[in-house]
């Protein structure tokens, strides 16, 4: 099994429109939920329904405060 996909760093996330994710994460924990408006590594923004203790995977690199209402989010990042 390859170590890339394998979660080792963590960190909170605080939505916001403008301040991007440094290193582009494997995806975010959501705590509570609510609906997650975030930005791949394209810069294109989606919305996504969530619900408590969900998995969203993907190479996100911004939260974006207007939209998301989900809360309790964390990124997961290989390195």
């Amino acid at each position: 099994m390859s170590d890339v996909l394998i979660a080792k760093r963590f960190a909170n996330v605080t939505p916001s429109d403008s301040t991007v994710i440094s290193d582009a994460s494997l995806g975010l924990y959501i705590g509570g939920a609510g609906t997650l408006a975030a930005a791949g590594t394209d810069g294109v923004v989606a919305n996504f329904t969530v619900v408590a203790g969900q998995l969203v995977a993907g190479r996100f690199t911004l939260v974006k405060a207007t939209g998301t209402t989900a809360t309790g989010i964390v990124a997961l990042f290989s390195v």
